[in-house]
C-alpha cells in the first residue's frame, strides 16, 4: 500500500500553516486579521462540502455495518478534534496578538463590557434606531415552532424568565437578518471616552447582545448564546434526467440554505440545556459542537480590515509589472503572430488578458470570440466585453460552468444576460464541469481564418488575479490553436472527442499521458539517464498518480513536489518515496498555479494546467494541460514557476514522513522568499519578508 495521509487532516493541516501567518512578526496586523478571516472560511467551506459528503457516505456505510463505516467515524472524530485545537488557536491569537496590535494603532474592538457611559448611549440609540425594528424575536411553544435556520446565519437564542407567578422560564429565538451591517464604527470623538485620534468598532454581534433584553420587556434574561450552523451546501441534480440545467440549480440554489446540518457554533458560555435543545433539534452529535470564546463568525472580521485604512497596518502596496515584451493595443495579433506571450500573475499585471479580448472585440477583422468561464465575479470587464461584442456583431460563444461550487448564482446570472444579448452559452458536458481556461479569437487575414488563443491556469476574474500566483500563455501556434478550436467544437457540438497534437485534456488523455509521463522518468532511471519529475499544484490526491509517483522514487527519479494545500503521500517513506520530497509555500500572494516538469532526457517537457493532481480534476473535469514549447517561455516556467519555490527557505513548509509539517527557517544560508524575488524581479515594490522561526506542528 502507497503510504498516504488522510485528506482530511491534510486539508486542516493547510489551514494551519495559513495561520500561522497570524504568528509572523513581519506580517502587519490587518493582514493577520485578514490570515484568519480566511482559515474561517475556508473552515465554513470544509464543512459545507467535505465534512458533509463524508457524513453522507458515513450513514450509508453504517446501514452496511461495515469496518469501514466504524473507520470513518474515527476520522471524523478526528477531525473534529483536530478543528477544536484549531478554533481555538484563532481566537487566543485574535484575543492576546491581533486586537492588542489593533488597539496600540489606535483601532478598538469594543466588548460589551468595555463600553463606556457615551458609547452605551450610542448603542443604545443605533440599536432602537437601526436593529430593533429589523428583529423578530420568536418564542418557542406550540404555536411557534422553532424557526428555520438558514446555513451560516447569525442567531440567538434566549432563555427568559417572567416576573410573575412561579417564575417559570422559557426560550426565544432572535434571527439577525443578512441585511444588517456586521460592523459598526461608534462615531464622535467623545463616544470613544474622550479620545481623539482613535477609532472604536463594535460587532452587529455584541451590539446585539448587549441590547437583547429590550426585545422583551416584563421578563429577565436567564441566559443568552449566539448560535450558528453550518449545513450540506452540496448542490445535487440528475443531469441525465433534466431539460434543462440552469433552471434545475436555480431550483437547488433557493434549498441549499438549508440543508442538512453538519456543525454547531455556540458561545462557551451557553448553558448546558440550550446547548442540548440545539443539538437536538439540529440532529447533531456532540462533537459536532463547536463552542468558542468570541464571536460565533470571525469571517465578519473582515469588515474591521477592509475599514481601517492605516498603511502601516497593511503590506506596502504591490504593482504588477508588464509583460515582456509589452504588447500595444493595435499590434496584439501581429505580435503573436510573431512569438508567443508568457503572463506570470500577479507578477505581471492580468491587463493584457483584458487588452487581448478588449482587441478582438473592436478589431473588425475579428469574426467570433469563445471563451470558458468558471469564475469570474459579479463584476468582470471581461464579460461585459463580451456582450459589446455581440453587440457589434460578432459571433461569442461562451462555455459557462454553472457548477462551479458558491459561484452557481453569479454564473446563472451571466448566462441569463449572454443569453439575452444574443451570445451562444453551453453548459459544458453532461456529468462534467468545465474547469479549463481557455480563450480562442478568430480573425479574417486575406483569404483566410486565423486563431489566437489564451491558455491559463487560472480564472479569468482580474480581480483574484491581483493576489493569486497563475501562469497565462498567449499564442497563434497554428497547431497549438488548432487543440483549442477542437476542444470548443467538442464542447459545444457533443462530436466524437477529438485526436489533439500537443494539448493534454481531461478527462480525455490528461491522466494516461501524465502517467506515462511518469513512467518514463522511471524507465530513464533505471536505465541510468538523467531523470527528474517537479511539479506545482494546489493538491495531490489521486491514488493512480501516488502510485506511479511511488514506483518512480523508487526506480530513483529525484521528485520535488510543491503542493499547496491537501497532499496525501508521505515523502521519505523506506522502500516507496525515498526520493520524493513535498513542500508547501504560504505568503502574501494565494499559490495557484500548476505546472508540470518532465526531465526527458535532457529535453525537458514542461506544461501549464488547470488541473490538480485530484481524481475529480483527471476524471471529472474538462481540464487542459498545454506546453510550453518556446524555449525561452519553457525556462522562465522552470525558474518562476519551479526552481525559485523549490529553493525558497523563509514561507516553504516541508512535509515530513509523519504528515506534519515544519516551516523552514534560513539557519547559515541567505533567506530566499519565492514571492519577494518574483515580485522583484516581475513587478515593482517587493514584498517584506523576514527570516521566520520554525513553528512544529
Amino acid at each position: 500500500m502507497i503510504p498516504l495521509i488522510n485528506r482530511e487532516l491534510s486539508m486542516l493541516a493547510f489551514n494551519e500553516r495559513v495561520l500561522a501567518q497570524c504568528e509572523l512578526p513581519s506580517v502587519p496586523a490587518l493582514e493577520r486579521l485578514r490570515y484568519l478571516t480566511i482559515v474561517s472560511s475556508n473552515l465554513d467551506e470544509f464543512f459545507e462540502v467535505r465534512i458533509a459528503e463524508q457524513k453522507e457516505r458515513l450513514k450509508a456505510l453504517t446501514a452496511q455495518r461495515s469496518a469501514e463505516a466504524r473507520s470513518l467515524r474515527q476520522t471524523l472524530l478526528d477531525v473534529a478534534e483536530r478543528v477544536r485545537l484549531l478554533v481555538a488557536r484563532q481566537y487566543r491569537l485574535l484575543d492576546q496578538q491581533i486586537l492588542p496590535t489593533l488597539r496600540d494603532a489606535g483601532i478598538d474592538l469594543v466588548g460589551g463590557r468595555e463600553l463606556t457611559p457615551a458609547q452605551r448611549r450610542w448603542v443604545k440609540a443605533t440599536f432602537a434606531r437601526e436593529i430593533a425594528p429589523v428583529l423578530t424575536p420568536i418564542g418557542l411553544d406550540p404555536a411557534h415552532p422553532f424557526p428555520a435556520v438558514a446555513n451560516k446565519g447569525l442567531h440567538f437564542i434566549v432563555e427568559l424568565r417572567t416576573r410573575r407567578g412561579a417564575g417559570k422560564t422559557s426560550v426565544a429565538i432572535v434571527k439577525v437578518p443578512r441585511t444588517l451591517p456586521r460592523l459598526f464604527e461608534i462615531g464622535g470623538a467623545s463616544d470613544r471616552g474622550g479620545k481623539p485620534g482613535r477609532r472604536s468598532f463594535i460587532l452587529l454581534s455584541t451590539l446585539i447582545e448587549t441590547e437583547l433584553a429590550s426585545l422583551f420587556p416584563g421578563r429577565d434574561v436567564v441566559s443568552d448564546s449566539q448560535f450558528r450552523v453550518t449545513r450540506d451546501s452540496d448542490l445535487w441534480v440528475d443531469e441525465q434526467e433534466m431539460t434543462n440545467l440552469r433552471h434545475a440549480l436555480a431550483g437547488e440554489l433557493r434549498r441549499r440554505p438549508y440543508g442538512r446540518a453538519v456543525r454547531l457554533e455556540i458561545n462557551a458560555d451557553c448553558s448546558p440545556s440550550i446547548s442540548a435543545l440545539l443539538t437536538q433539534h439540529f440532529r447533531l452529535e456532540a462533537h459536532e459542537v463547536y463552542p468558542v470564546d468570541g464571536p460565533v463568525n470571525l469571517v465578519r472580521l473582515q469588515a474591521l480590515a477592509e475599514a481601517v485604512e492605516n498603511p502601516e497596518l497593511r503590506f506596502p502596496p504591490f504593482t504588477p509589472g508588464p509583460p515582456q515584451p509589452e504588447l500595444a493595443d493595435e499590434r496584439v495579433f501581429a505580435e503573436l503572430r510573431q512569438r508567443d506571450v508568457l503572463l506570470h500573475h500577479p507578477y505581471q499585471s492580468f491587463a493584457p488578458v483584458v487588452q487581448f479580448i478588449r482587441c478582438a472585440v473592436e478589431d473588425p477583422n475579428v469574426i467570433a470570440i469563445r471563451q470558458t468561464i468558471y469564475r469570474t465575479g459579479s463584476k468582470s470587464v471581461l464579460m461585459d466585453l463580451l456582450l459589446e461584442a455581440v453587440r457589434r456583431g460578432k459571433e461569442v460563444t461562451v462555455v459557462l460552468e454553472l457548477k462551479a461550487r458558491f459561484d452557481e448564482e453569479t454564473n446563472i446570472n451571466w448566462a441569463d444576460k449572454l443569453e439575452q444579448a444574443g451570445a451562444h452559452v453551453v453548459y459544458g458536458l453532461v456529468g462534467l464541469k468545465t474547469h479549463a481556461k481557455m480563450a480562442l479569437v478568430l480573425r479574417r487575414e486575406g483569404n483566410a481564418i486565423r486563431h489566437y488563443a489564451h491558455i491559463g491556469t487560472g480564472n479569468y476574474n482580474p480581480n483574484t488575479a491581483r493576489f493569486y500566483t497563475d501562469f497565462g500563455l498567449l499564442t497563434a501556434h497554428r497547431e497549438m490553436v488548432g487543440d483549442v478550436a477542437a476542444i470548443f467544437h467538442h464542447l459545444t457540438s457533443l462530436s466524437q472527442p477529438p485526436r489533439l497534437k500537443h494539448l493534454w485534456w481531461a478527462p480525455h488523455t490528461m491522466k494516461n499521458n501524465l502517467l506515462a509521463a511518469i513512467a518514463a522518468e522511471a524507465r530513464a532511471a533505471k536505465a541510468g539517464k538523467p531523470a527528474r519529475i517537479m511539479a506545482r499544484v494546489n493538491a495531490l490526491t489521486d491514488e493512480a498518480v501516488m502510485t506511479a509517483l511511488c514506483a518512480a522514487s523508487e526506480a530513483g527519479v529525484a521528485i520535488d513536489l510543491v503542493v499547496r494545500g491537501a497532499c496525501c503521500l508521505r515523502p521519505n517513506v523506506e522502500g516507496q518515496t525515498t526520493r520524493l520530497r513535498v513542500r508547501s509555500i504560504i505568503g502574501r500572494f494565494l499559490e495557484h498555479s500548476r505546472v508540470y516538469y518532465f526531465e526527458n532526457g535532457g529535453d525537458p517537457k514542461v506544461y501549464i494546467s488547470s488541473a490538480d493532481w485530484m481524481s475529480r480534476n483527471l476524471d471529472r473535469r474538462v481540464e487542459v494541460a498545454a506546453p510550453v514549447l518556446d524555449p525561452a517561455l519553457k525556462a522562465r516556467v522552470i525558474d518562476e514557476g519551479l526552481a525559485i519555490g523549490l529553493s525558497d527557505n523563509c514561507q516553504a513548509w516541508q512535509l515530513e514522513q509523519s504528515g506534519a509539517y515544519r516551516l523552514l527557517r534560513p539557519a547559515r544560508q541567505k533567506p530566499a522568499s519565492a514571492q519577494q524575488t518574483l515580485a522583484s524581479r516581475l513587478g515593482h515594490p517587493t514584498l517584506p519578508v523576514e527570516p521566520q522561526k520554525a513553528d512544529q506542528q
